[in-house]
């Protein structure tokens, strides 16, 4: 992780409330969110963990295809 300023937000009493951090922090942060969630799926898990296995891959413009985007 980038070393990075976070910076606390506090209302008049000086009480915290809010957190910015810089953009990569926050894509992180959502990207394990995601993964977590995937995760707790067993099915999701267990296709995840065979596609890291099978080391295969097809080029992004066949993957579009394939999938119909």
């Amino acid at each position: 992780m980038v070393n990075a300023e976070i910076q606390i937000v506090s209302n008049e009493s000086g009480q915290p409330t809010a957190v910015i951090v810089p953009i990569g922090i926050s894509r992180e942060m959502a990207s394990e969110r995601e993964t977590d969630c995937l995760l707790k799926s067993e099915n999701m898990k267990r296709r995840l963990l065979d596609a890291l296995a099978s080391r295969e891959s097809i080029p992004f413009g066949d993957a579009l295809v394939k999938l119909g985007i």
